[in-house]
C-alpha cells in the first residue's frame, strides 16, 4: 500500500510538471500563425483559406521570413485542413464556380500572376503571364473566364495598343512646368546627346531618369512607404480565358484610376468602381464612383458619383438586382454610411441602412433579406447582420474577440476569429454564428503550455461626456498583495482601435505581461469602433483631450492597487509616438518612454509624410495659412521639448516615408542638445508597418530593446 501511495504521488508531481505553464518569450512572435482569405466552396461544403508563418530564411539563424500557404479543410471540421500549396507564396484564393478549381496569385519573377490549381490532383498550372503582373483573381459565373487587376505605368500606357489604342495622352495637365498640352508625354525620337540640341538633350535626361541616375517629381503624391517615386500608374482590370495560352484582354482603359471590378451574376455585365475624371490629374481626385459595365468593358456608364463624395466597397445582390456599398465624403474624417440601390438606380434611389461604425466585407443571403459585414467596435471586431426590410442591424458575435475575414455562403459562415486566447483560428457556423466549430489548429496546440494575461475592462465619462474604455492586463506572474510596475501602451492612427479582438498587439501585450509588467491601453478620443462623433472629438485636439483620456485610464487602473504608481513606463507608435512625446512633456510621472515612428512637428510633417492629408483633415488648412499655423504649432510636440525629462527611446524606420525620420531626427537632436537622458534608434530598411509585417529580425529587437531600456529604469523585481 505504502509503495501504492508512493506511486500515485510520484505521478501526480510529473503531472504537475507536465502540466507547468510558461510566460510567453519574445521568439513566441514567430510561432503564431495567421489566417486570412477565408471562403466556402460553392455548396459550402469546403473552405479555403491562406495561413502566414514565418519561416527560417537562409543558413542564418536570427533571419526569419514569411510564407503563404494555402488550405483547404472540411467545413464541418471532420478532418484537419490539408495543405495545398508549398512553394514561394500563395495568395488570394478564388473558388472557380463548379468547385472544382482554386485560382490564386504567387510571385513570378518579381510580379504575381494568377495560377490554377485543380483540387483533384495535379500541380498549379500558371495561368497569366502579364508583362504588369495580375492580382485579385475573380471567376466570370460560367467559370470559363478570369477576372484580375494588373498597375500599368503611365510611360507604358502611353504606348500600350490595347489600352491606349490611339497612342493618347492624358487630358488632365500632367503638371510639368512650362510645357502645353502634355505635349512632353509625347515620344521624343530625339538622339541622347548631352551636347546636342534640346530635344537631344532631353532625351539624355530622360535616359538618365530610366537609369535610376534622377527621379523626377511633378505629382503632388509623390510619397510611397519605402520611396519617392514620380512615376504614374494607373490599375487595369482584364479578363483572360482559363484555357491555357490565353491571352489577358483590357476591360478599362484609358488614363484613368480604378479600384475594383466584378461581374453580375449572370456574366453578362461589370460592377466598376475607381474615378474617370477627364480634366484633373489623379492625384487631385479624392472622389470615387460607381460605374456598370457590359463584361468587355464596352458601354461603361455611370451608377453613382458626385463632386466631394466618395461611393465604394460595392457588392452585388445574387439575383443581380441590387447593389450594396458605402458612401460618404471626401477629405474629412467621417464613418461611412451604408447605402443600397437597384442596380440601375441612381442617387436619388439609394436608402440608407443606419449603422454608425465603418463597415467592411459587404456580403449579401442567397434570398437578399439580409447583409452581412464586419465593424470595429469597443475593442471588438463582430459580424453584424443588416435586415434590408427593416433597416434593422444586429451584431452576430460579441466585441471580446474580431471576425478579421469571413464568408457566407447557403445559410453558413466561415470566418476567422482572433481573442486573447488565441489570436487567429477558422471556424464555421450558421447564419446566425451559434453553434461555431473550430476547423484549424494554427495557434491552439503550441498556446496550450502558455501562460496568457487576460484584460480586464473598465470605462469612465471624460469632459466631452464620451465613455472611454480602457484595459488593464495584469503580469502573467501576478500574486495578490503585490506591486508590480505598468506599461501604458497607446494605439495610433489616431482612427485606430484596440480591445480583446485586435490582433496586432496579441503577441507584444502578452510579452510585456511574461516580463513583469502590467498593462493599460484604452481608445481614448479620435479612435474608431464607437461612432462619428467620438472619432471626431480630437479634431484640432491631438494633444490635450486625449492625453488626458489616456492618463485618467491610468488613474483608474492604479485605483486597483496593484500598480505601482512609481514605476510606470509609457510607449507606442505613429500617432501614439506623438501622443508620448506629448504626455512626457506635460506630465511627469513616467520613469521611462518610448516612441515609435512617430510625429512631433506637424508643419513639416505636411510635407515629409505620405499621410500629409491629415494635417487639412484634423486642422482644417496648411501650415502657411495663419489660423493654422498657430494651431498646429500649439499641438506639435517639438514645440515643448524643453519641457521633456523622462528617459525616453525613439525608433523610427529608415525608410519610413508615411511619418518621415526627420520628425524623430528632430526630436533626438533637440533633447541631445538639450542633454536629457535620449536614445535613438534606426532601423535600416524599415518601413511604417516595421512591426507589423516587416522584417522579423528587426521586429523582435525592437521589442527587446523597449524592454531593456524600461528595466534600465524600472525594476521588475
Amino acid at each position: 500500500m505504502r509503495y501504492l501511495s508512493v506511486l500515485l504521488l510520484c505521478a501526480c508531481f510529473t503531472t504537475a510538471i507536465a502540466q507547468k505553464k510558461e510566460p510567453v518569450k519574445v521568439t513566441d512572435m514567430l510561432r503564431i500563425r495567421q489566417a486570412g482569405s477565408v471562403s466556402f466552396s460553392s455548396d459550402a461544403r469546403q473552405v479555403v483559406f491562406m495561413a502566414t508563418s514565418i519561416e527560417p530564411d537562409g543558413d542564418n539563424r536570427w533571419e526569419y521570413k514569411y510564407s503563404n500557404q494555402l488550405f483547404i479543410a472540411p467545413a464541418d471540421g471532420s478532418s484537419a485542413p490539408r495543405q495545398l500549396t508549398f512553394r514561394d507564396n500563395a495568395m488570394q484564393p478564388a473558388w472557380s464556380p463548379d468547385g472544382r478549381q482554386l485560382a490564386f496569385v504567387r510571385p513570378v519573377d518579381g510580379k504575381t500572376q494568377v495560377f490554377l490549381l485543380p483540387l483533384d490532383g495535379g500541380e498549379p498550372a500558371q495561368l497569366t503571364f502579364f508583362r504588369y503582373g495580375a492580382s485579385a483573381p475573380k471567376w466570370s459565373p460560367d467559370g470559363k473566364k478570369i477576372l484580375f487587376a494588373a498597375s500599368v505605368p503611365l510611360k507604358e500606357l502611353l504606348k500600350d495598343s490595347a489600352l491606349n489604342p490611339a497612342r493618347a495622352v492624358p487630358a488632365w495637365p500632367f503638371e510639368k512646368p512650362g510645357f502645353a498640352q502634355n505635349e512632353q508625354l509625347r515620344s521624343n525620337a530625339a538622339r541622347p546627346d548631352p551636347d546636342g540640341n534640346m530635344d537631344e538633350i532631353r532625351a539624355y535626361l530622360d535616359n538618365n531618369v530610366a537609369d535610376r541616375k534622377a527621379k523626377v517629381i511633378t505629382k503632388l503624391n509623390f510619397q510611397e512607404e519605402a520611396t519617392t517615386s514620380g512615376d504614374l500608374s494607373f490599375t487595369h482590370f482584364f479578363t483572360i480565358n482559363t484555357s491555357p495560352g490565353s491571352q489577358p484582354v483590357p476591360v478599362t482603359k484609358g488614363f484613368y484610376r480604378f479600384t475594383g471590378a466584378e461581374f453580375t451574376p449572370d456574366g453578362r455585365q461589370l460592377l466598376i468602381s475607381g474615378n474617370m475624371d477627364p480634366l484633373r490629374h489623379p492625384d487631385r481626385v479624392l472622389e470615387s464612383e460607381l460605374y456598370l459595365a457590359d463584361a468587355d468593358g464596352s458601354n461603361i456608364r455611370k451608377l453613382l458619383g458626385e463632386a466631394g463624395k466618395t461611393f465604394n466597397s460595392a457588392r452585388i445582390s445574387p439575383s443581380g438586382k441590387w447593389i450594396a456599398f458605402q458612401y460618404g465624403s471626401v477629405g474629412f474624417v467621417d464613418v461611412p454610411a451604408l447605402g443600397i440601390i437597384p442596380v440601375n438606380g441612381s442617387a436619388k434611389d439609394i436608402v440608407t441602412i443606419p449603422f454608425d461604425r465603418s463597415k467592411g466585407g459587404l456580403s449579401w443571403s442567397e434570398d437578399e433579406k439580409y447583409l452581412y459585414f464586419t465593424a470595429q467596435s469597443n475593442g471588438g471586431a463582430p459580424v453584424y447582420r443588416a435586415d434590408i426590410k427593416s433597416r434593422q442591424v444586429d451584431a452576430l458575435s460579441g466585441t471580446n474577440a474580431g471576425i478579421s475575414s469571413f464568408d457566407y455562403r447557403n445559410g453558413k459562415l466561415v470566418f476567422v476569429k482572433t481573442e486573447v486566447a488565441n489570436p487567429f483560428e477558422v471556424y464555421t457556423s450558421d447564419a446566425a454564428m451559434k453553434n461555431p466549430v473550430r476547423i484549424s489548429n494554427l495557434n491552439t496546440g503550441w498556446l496550450e503550455g502558455k501562460t496568457l494575461s487576460m484584460p480586464e475592462k473598465g470605462s469612465f465619462v471624460n469632459n466631452k461626456g464620451q465613455t472611454i474604455e480602457y484595459w488593464v492586463m495584469k503580469p502573467a506572474n501576478y500574486q495578490p498583495g503585490k506591486k508590480y510596475p505598468a506599461i501604458v501602451n497607446i494605439h495610433g492612427g489616431p482612427t485606430a482601435m484596440w480591445g480583446p479582438g485586435e490582433s496586432s498587439m496579441w503577441h507584444e501585450f502578452q510579452y510585456y505581461t511574461a516580463r513583469g509588467f502590467a498593462v493599460v491601453y484604452c481608445n481614448p478620443r479620435g479612435s474608431g469602433g464607437y461612432g462619428a462623433s467620438f472619432l471626431q472629438a480630437n479634431l484640432g485636439d491631438w494633444g490635450a483631450g486625449p492625453a488626458s483620456d489616456v492618463l485618467t485610464a491610468l488613474d483608474r487602473a492604479t485605483a486597483g492597487g496593484f500598480i505601482d504608481t512609481s514605476r510606470l513606463a509609457v510607449t507606442g507608435g505613429s500617432y501614439a509616438g506623438y501622443l508620448v512625446a506629448w504626455i512626457i512633456a506635460h506630465d511627469q510621472r513616467f520613469k521611462a518612454a518610448c516612441s515609435q515612428r512617430g510625429v512631433y512637428d506637424l508643419a513639416t510633417f505636411f510635407g515629409e509624410g505620405n499621410a500629409w492629408r491629415l494635417v487639412p483633415n484634423y486642422f482644417g488648412g496648411y501650415p502657411w495659412e495663419e489660423k493654422t499655423r498657430e494651431l498646429i504649432k500649439r499641438e506639435s510636440p517639438i514645440n515643448y521639448v524643453e519641457q521633456i525629462h523622462t528617459p525616453y527611446l525613439i525608433f523610427h524606420g529608415e525608410n519610413d516615408l508615411r511619418t518621415g525620420v526627420i520628425q524623430s531626427e528632430m526630436l533626438y537632436r533637440s533633447l541631445k542638445v538639450l542633454g536629457r537622458t535620449v536614445e535613438y534608434v534606426r532601423h535600416p530598411g524599415g518601413t511604417h508597418e516595421l512591426t507589423r509585417s516587416g522584417n522579423n529580425r528587426q521586429r523582435i529587437d525592437q521589442m527587446l530593446r523597449t524592454i531593456e531600456f524600461f528595466e534600465r529604469f524600472i525594476s521588475t523585481k
